[in-house]
């Protein structure tokens, strides 16, 4: 799909912090790639909104509300969103990177799938849905596109691009949003969705699930719609093999009427984990009941938009019965009691119990029915992993007879716990916190202004959530502010070092200037020294040279050498002396000139060179005698 604006190649820097690994695919507004936090050194999933849509502002709403809605649930079946922001013209979040395959392309490659592997996954979304409904945020889109499964079966939910919070739509009245294939019949006909809408939604999935097939596909998005809002399903059991309980949730799901179907999450999965009970442990079927009472077939739909065409409710024609059928009916229940009679007062071979403990129960399951038992599960609340087995009896070795029954207990998980606030608290405080509630504790380093260095500053989940126990809670650590080079300034001038002190993210202080040989505002030292490393707002604080004031030259020819020095001191001048050869004796020790002339305003301390004259009865060139005068510059 092209983006409108070209793929971004591996190595790419987004935003100074991610650097893209490579490309995973492509959805209806954006592009996802994998890509390494270089702040944090994780993976994550990035997904990059197509610049053709980075200037629609209803998509950009839609795109942001994707960050804002999933930011808030964090749940084990729910994908995390760790960042967001705009980047060369367009916009990204950064979610949790997950390593599987999306549960369309399960469903693609393996449909039908086993009940009880498609009940699992089902509860699993149920339990992400339920989690936002009851946080007041409808999902909208719930399709195997935006589901992914792990190695290990674990589900989580993603692409919350159309979620909000409560029933209204984003759009104008009567737009559809979301996937035409798994659209509840209110919202293809643009009416309010609800809680209900969502499960609507996980009702087709799991049909796909069961069937590898539709309820409902067309030409068209509109076809698709109009089926949904006007045609029965098909029962999945006419094209695969069904449990006829698991039939019924199915169809229920899939009532056009809201108030037909579940009430809520919580019942759906009631429902589910009923049957999967049942199906596990090899129990016949029966009549299709569940703990909320019968499901009868659906055979009439509420049409919930009266332009919408009305089916006729199918007729059930009750076939005569005469009584040569009644003669063979029971001819043929006596002969299978008195099989069933045989078969259960025959001995049966003894067979070797094998060792399922600690493992899986599907695996488990499999297991003991190959060897020809039957299976009875029993969960309870424990630490280990849910549906581990903890228990069996008979146990491993025993002899038990052919067809037995083998009663198997189960983890049913350590239940939930919520995630304790932490924040401020030292790592091993923070473990102590989240050991004592059951989880488990991962730790991470993050940068911060406010929280001490080695303090937890934030936890994922966040505080107050529920989570499952035995579930890994994210800690972040401080690390102290982000660590700066400051800059060398010795040598600058005072604006040009504090810019580039505060350009780099710190304060500059001014000390008291000093007196110098420099030019007045140049930097003579700072502290610390350039290139040292620093937390971001540290100060540098930098010493000036101080300008000098002006003071006019004394008038200084004419005066014995001695004199002339102690006028020129008091002046706040340095002196230098030059001799002469001068052939009037009165005139010797006299200053004969000076520079510079008297009355020149000089900076203080500067050198004034004075000329002082040197007796000599004989005629010498002027200017080569030698007094024995201090050095220039005294």
């Amino acid at each position: 799909m092209s983006t409108g604006a070209g793929q971004i190649g591996p190595q790419t820097v987004i935003d100074d912090r991610y650097v893209v690994l490579e490309r995973l695919g492509s959805g209806g507004m954006a592009d996802v790639y994998c890509a390494q936090d270089q702040q944090l050194g994780r993976p994550v999933a990035l997904k990059l909104l197509y610049r053709r849509f980075a200037e629609d502002p209803e998509f950009v709403e839609r795109f942001r509300r994707e960050a804002s809605a999933a930011g808030g649930l964090q749940h084990p079946n729910v994908v995390s969103v760790y960042d967001r922001g705009e980047w060369e013209g367009t916009y990204y979040i950064a979610m949790e990177f997950l390593e599987g395959s999306s549960l369309k392309r399960i469903v693609l490659d393996s449909a039908p799938l086993d009940p009880v592997w498609a009940i699992d996954v089902a509860v699993q979304v149920l339990r992400a849905a339920r989690f936002a409904h009851k946080r007041g945020i409808i999902h909208r889109d719930i399709k195997p596109h935006n589901v992914i499964v792990d190695e290990e079966g674990r589900a989580k939910v993603t692409d919350f691009g159309i979620a909000r919070a409560g029933a209204s739509d984003m759009t104008e009245t009567g737009s559809i949003m979301g996937t035409a294939q798994y659209l509840s019949p209110e919202q293809a006909q643009g009416h309010a969705v609800s809680a209900e809408s969502d499960l609507y939604s996980i009702g087709i999935v799991l049909y796909e699930m069961l069937t590898g097939r539709l309820p409902f596909d067309g030409d068209s998005a509109v076809t698709i719609a109009l089926k949904q809002v006007s045609e029965l399903p098909q029962p999945p059991s006419d094209y695969a093999e069904v449990p006829p309980d698991l039939e019924a949730i199915v169809l229920r799901a899939l009532e056009k009427d809201p108030a037909a179907r579940f009430p809520d999450a919580d019942a759906f999965i009631a429902a589910l984990e009923e049957v999967r009970v049942r199906i596990v442990s090899g129990a016949p079927a029966g009549e299709a009941t569940t703990a909320f009472g019968a499901l009868p077939p659906l055979t009439s739909v509420t049409v919930l938009d009266p332009a919408a065409p009305v089916l006729v409710e199918e007729e059930v024609v009750e076939e005569r019965r005469t009584w040569p059928w009644l003669l063979a009916i029971a001819l043929i229940v006596a002969l299978g009691i008195g099989a069933l009679a045989f078969a259960l007062t025959r001995p049966g071979k003894k067979v070797e119990v094998p060792d399922v403990t600690g493992i899986e129960l599907k695996a488990a399951t499999a297991t003991l029915q190959n060897r020809g038992f039957e299976v009875d599960v029993e969960r309870v609340r424990d630490d280990t992993p849910q549906d581990r087995v903890l228990r069996q009896d008979p146990g491993a070795g025993d002899g038990a007879q052919d067809g037995s029954t083998v009663k198997l207990t189960v983890s049913a998980g350590p239940g939930q716990a919520t995630v304790p606030d932490v924040k401020g608290k030292t790592k091993a405080q923070a473990r102590k916190l989240l050991k004592e509630d059951g989880f488990k504790v991962r730790f991470d380093v993050e940068s911060s202004e406010d929280v001490p260095a080695g303090r937890v500053t934030r936890t994922i989940p966040i505080p107050g959530l529920l989570a499952e126990r035995g579930s890994a809670v994210t800690a972040f650590v401080s690390s102290g502010l982000t660590q700066v080079a400051v800059p060398g300034v010795v040598g600058e001038d005072r604006d040009s070092a504090v810019s580039a002190i505060e350009d780099a993210g710190l304060r500059a202080a001014v000390r008291t200037q000093e007196t110098s040989d420099s030019p007045a505002d140049t930097v003579l030292s700072q502290d610390p020294p350039g290139d040292s490393q620093v937390g971001t707002g540290a100060t540098v604080t930098i010493v000036v040279a101080k300008a000098r004031p002006m003071v006019p030259v004394p008038g200084v020819v004419g005066l014995g050498e001695n004199a002339a020095r102690r006028r020129l001191r008091s002046a706040g001048l340095r002196i230098s002396v030059e001799t002469v050869v001068v052939l009037d004796p009165d005139q010797a020790d006299v200053v004969q000139e000076q520079a510079p002339p008297a009355g020149r305003e000089v900076v203080e301390g500067s050198v004034v060179t004075i000329t002082v004259g040197t007796f000599s009865d004989s005629e010498v060139s002027p200017g080569t005698g030698g007094t024995g005068e201090p050095p220039a510059g005294e």
